[in-house]
């Protein structure tokens, strides 16, 4: 069987096994890490072998990215022991974890778009010719890197002609192009594709065949088992365990969240209420066509279907954010106007968009101002804020929802992705809004805080409101449903009750071939020939099975 079979790629890796005596490539001992107000990292004890993939798990806050920055030089160690290959190391600075081989691809991308490729693999150490810029050899290296990890791309490219994953692989290769021993990955699959993926972690089994240890921290944990050698948790700046990459889903989620979670998705349903919210014929040419259902108070729609689909598109639409070209929308009973946000906001509707950092969150404001965008203008007297009812108003919702936080004067870009998000909802409560659209709502957020927005949910619905959710997460999808909508190249292909719903069914909905129009055509007028027949829309893209998923705030 050559290196190239696939089933070969997939198989489990055996983790290197240490002669007697021989010690790992990297070992941290009681690394502390402070902050002031927060002790980041408390006694940390990591390591890793050659050839290794070892990951790092652990809840937005539990001190992964903090562990990384000490070890590439971003921030020192307060105190504790770091070896390579059994001697004491200090790394006081990057150039220190460089001299050293350990090489980091950050999750936010440092290279400089207006630069090329080959500029930027070798920024601040180009090789020289007589004293000058050897941009031949500069570019023949570059090459050779760039193929290593599988990348056919003229070196001479601007960094802004790239796509996402390009970028990612050029981050890996000029990693690699310090020599590195140790290839410390930052969430490297958070703004990937699942083709692109595939393709990263082939990168990354074939780096450690050849001796590179890899630590890669991750949210996903499926992808543990994909390419990982050995796991270790980490928890409120403590490392609370050290597992093989096989270990199971639930017991990484206990030592994550210090408790076990007997039932990952905790729906508690009860009898649903009026319709709340009603969309008939909805229809945007090109986009979405026909789209009808209904969301009773007091239950959950999931809204399921492969990238492409319209699903944003629809809840946009239904929220006024953008137009349509037929259809109704109502809300209690009564027509909202087509694209009117603020006809959509004073009937009780509200949305947390997919991208809650770019569309639902003000980043660099306080948690108080975000708290309180919508309802900014109820706390307003004769022009000015009323700042002190404002204030009472947030403190209520974020003690509710328990956003942890220093204070309502805090940045929300400095919050986890799950506080973020318990933001982005928050306001809405303060709205008192009733109907509820939550697009990809726990996407880029660590199992705890899902937990926590799942429980969120329930307290909604129990509440008497209404939840349309979409996510691109099948088993939360079926987990947190009460029915379940499939879309489909823009139209609704089925629904299912939540006892019939299983990923089978939905995925055989959500790729069911669009069915023929089934309208005639009008007649054509006497004495003019009849219209050919109209060309179906054309088909949504290729699908694939993830969503680009957005940065997060690291922890301290």
């Amino acid at each position: 069987m050559t290196d190239d079979d696939p089933d070969r790629q997939r198989r489990p890796h055996p983790p290197p096994s240490l002669e007697d005596g021989d010690p790992p490539l990297l070992r941290t001992e009681g690394i502390r890490k402070a902050f002031p107000g927060v002790l980041a990292l408390d006694g940390v004890d990591f390591e890793l072998r050659r050839g290794e993939v070892h990951a790092l798990l652990g809840e937005n806050g539990a001190g992964k990215s903090t562990l990384i920055k000490v070890l590439s030089g971003a921030h020192r160690a307060d105190a504790g022991r770091i070896t390579m290959d059994g001697r004491e190391v200090r790394i006081r600075g990057t150039a220190d974890a460089e001299r050293l081989g350990i090489a980091t691809v950050h999750q936010e991308f440092t290279l400089v778009p207006e630069l090329s490729v080959g500029e930027n693999m070798f920024l601040g150490r180009q090789p020289r010719r007589f004293g000058m810029i050897d941009r031949g050899r500069m570019a023949a290296d570059a090459e050779a890197l760039l193929a290593r990890v599988g990348l056919a791309l003229d070196p001479h490219l601007k960094v802004r002609q790239l796509g996402v994953a390009q970028r990612q692989m050029v981050e890996i290769a000029k990693a690699l192009s310090l020599d590195a021993r140790i290839l410390v990955m930052d969430e490297p699959t958070a703004v990937l594709t699942s083709q692109e993926v595939t393709r990263l972690f082939a990168i990354v089994r074939q780096l450690r065949d050849e001796g590179v240890a890899v630590a890669l921290i991750t949210h996903h944990l499926e992808e543990i088992a994909e390419v990982g050698d050995r796991v270790t948790v980490l928890r409120d700046g403590r490392s609370v365990g050290r597992l093989p990459a096989s270990a199971s889903e639930d017991e990484l989620v206990r030592l994550m969240v210090g408790r076990s979670i007997e039932q990952q998705y905790p729906r508690r349903r009860g009898p649903a209420g009026p319709a709340l919210l009603k969309v008939a014929g909805l229809t945007r040419d090109g986009v979405f066509h026909d789209v009808s259902f209904e969301v009773r108070a007091g239950e959950v729609v999931g809204l399921a279907g492969l990238v492409g689909a319209g699903r944003t598109e629809v809840a946009r639409a239904v929220f006024g954010a953008d137009a349509y070209d037929a259809g109704t929308v109502e809300v209690h009973g009564s027509p909202l106007p087509p694209r009117d946000v603020p006809a959509a906001l004073g009937a009780g509707l509200g949305l947390v968009p997919e991208d809650r950092k770019g569309q639902g969150l003000v980043p660099d404001a306080s948690v108080q101002d975000n708290l309180s965008l919508v309802t900014l203008r109820s706390a307003t007297r004769a022009g000015f804020v009323d700042v002190r009812r404002q204030r009472t108003a947030a403190e209520g919702v974020a003690r509710q929802l328990g956003v942890r936080m220093a204070g309502l004067g805090q940045p929300v870009r400095t919050l986890s992705g799950g506080n973020q998000q318990k933001v982005a909802i928050g306001k809405w409560l303060l709205a008192e809004a009733q109907v509820l659209i939550l697009d990809e709502p726990t996407r880029g957020i660590d199992v705890g805080a899902k937990v926590e927005i799942y429980g969120l949910i329930n307290e909604l619905t129990e509440a008497g409101r209404a939840v349309l959710m979409i996510s691109s997460d099948l088993p939360e999808v079926l987990g947190m449903s009460d029915r379940v909508l499939v879309m489909a190249e823009g139209r609704v292909a089925g629904e299912l009750p939540a006892e019939e719903a299983t990923q089978d069914a939905v995925m055989s909905l959500a790729v069911a071939a669009r069915p023929a129009p089934t309208d005639t055509p009008p007649a054509a007028p006497p004495g003019e020939a009849a219209s050919p027949p109209t060309e179906p829309d054309e088909a949504a893209p290729p699908p694939t099975a993830r969503h680009e998923e957005e940065e997060e705030p690291r922890d301290h």
